[in-house]
């Protein structure tokens, strides 16, 4: 047995000419009542007649073609327009008129092709109907043919607003469907440039270190090994990462980093030889959606940072844990080898910026008077934004 919550459902999936079909079989139906003849469209005066086999044929060309009209609305309107010329000039009536104006709202809306073409041809295949109407009628005013005629045209303006209406829609649909993929594409360039910027950085750091190491095999060998273990975990970030592009990837390791990982940000560059004190405050909250993600991913441009404008100055790390908020802060004191700037193309500290500011948190990166830089952020804790 059929549940009947689902035969919306069912409806939805059957062809459109299915679901059209019972608006003609209806008029039809309508049509051939005895009690409906002589009820229905009149145009032009004529008398109305009894029913025979041309009336069949004039209820059957203006009701079935109406299954049409969305899958071949210009088939459709020129069967309804045969049917109802034949409809009125043998003076039938038939209530089966009233389809008309429904294939022409259809016409309007879902017809794609030649339609100029089609306007001008109805209007004149409607001028030589009414020129005959008014021949064998009693002479019916002009301004009743031209009355019927702007009804005709204002049902197709309704098709054409509808037909105009759809294709706003979906254009508002497209730019929608882009502003996403741009917004993905722009947060896995935010991604990319956190991962790889920060450990190749390290890398870079530890394998120029190790050309001085030659002499001292020992830490030749510990500073080869940094360099190894920083590869290694660069190749596990982006395999975080690149599970985004996974239609599976829900399966795969969670990707957010904790920010109880950024005491293995803060050992790793170390061994690059930046040295970094870190100090972490409070409890973090059990639940502290995308703020977590970029709580740590400010302290790994800061230390990115640090390394390449302000290699060897002393660094220090803050997190704090409040109970609404995480609070972020990472400073040189500018006694490095580097430019004491957090300078560079500035693509990611912008892009943290944007992060912040999305989650309603406040970011900035100064340079204080006497040299380095500091980079605070507060993020609102819990957003899943």
């Amino acid at each position: 047995m059929i549940d009947r919550r689902r035969v919306p459902e069912l409806w939805r999936r059957l062809d459109v000419t299915v679901r059209d079909l019972p608006l003609g079989v209806l008029l039809l139906a309508a049509s051939l009542l005895p009690a409906l003849r002589g009820h229905g469209t009149e145009v032009g005066g004529l008398p109305t007649r009894p029913g025979d086999a041309l009336a069949t044929v004039a209820a059957v060309l203006q009701s079935l073609p109406l299954a049409l009209r969305r899958r071949w609305p210009l088939a459709a309107l020129a069967l309804v327009s045969l049917g109802f010329a034949l409809d009125q000039l043998r003076g039938y009536h038939l209530f089966a008129g009233a389809a008309l104006p429904v294939v022409l709202i259809s016409a309007g809306s879902y017809l794609e092709t030649y339609r100029r073409a089609t306007l001008v041809t109805a209007s004149l295949a409607f001028a030589a109907l009414s020129a005959e109407l008014h021949r064998r009628g009693p002479g019916e005013p002009a301004i009743e043919f031209v009355s019927f005629y702007l009804v005709l045209a204002f049902t197709w303006g309704v098709g054409a607003w509808l037909r105009s209406a759809r294709a706003a829609e979906a254009e508002r649909r497209g730019r929608v469907a882009e502003d996403a993929r741009n917004a993905e594409r722009a947060r896995i360039a935010r991604e990319l440039h956190d991962v790889v910027t920060h450990h190749v950085t390290a890398m870079v750091v530890q394998s120029e270190a190790a050309r001085y190491l030659k002499a001292v095999p020992d830490r030749l060998d510990e500073s080869l090994a940094a360099v190894s273990d920083t590869g290694r975990r660069a190749i596990t970030d982006l395999r975080h990462l690149l599970d985004l592009l996974d239609p599976d990837h829900g399966t795969a390791e969670p990707r957010t980093p904790p920010v109880g990982r950024v005491l293995t940000l803060v050992e790793q560059t170390r061994r690059a030889g930046q040295p970094v004190e870190f100090t972490e405050e409070g409890t973090p909250a059990e639940a502290t959606g995308s703020s977590d993600l970029v709580a740590y991913r400010v302290v790994q441009e800061a230390l990115t940072n640090a390394l390449k404008y302000d290699r060897g100055a002393r660094t220090s790390v803050l997190v704090r844990h409040g109970e609404r908020e995480i609070t972020v802060e990472v400073g040189t004191d500018g006694s490095g080898t580097g430019a004491a700037s957090p300078g560079g193309s500035g693509r990611g500290l912008a892009g943290l910026r944007e992060r912040v500011d999305v989650l309603g948190g406040e970011f900035s990166a100064d340079r204080p008077a006497g040299g380095g830089f500091v980079v605070r952020a507060r993020i609102p804790g819990g957003s899943t934004a």
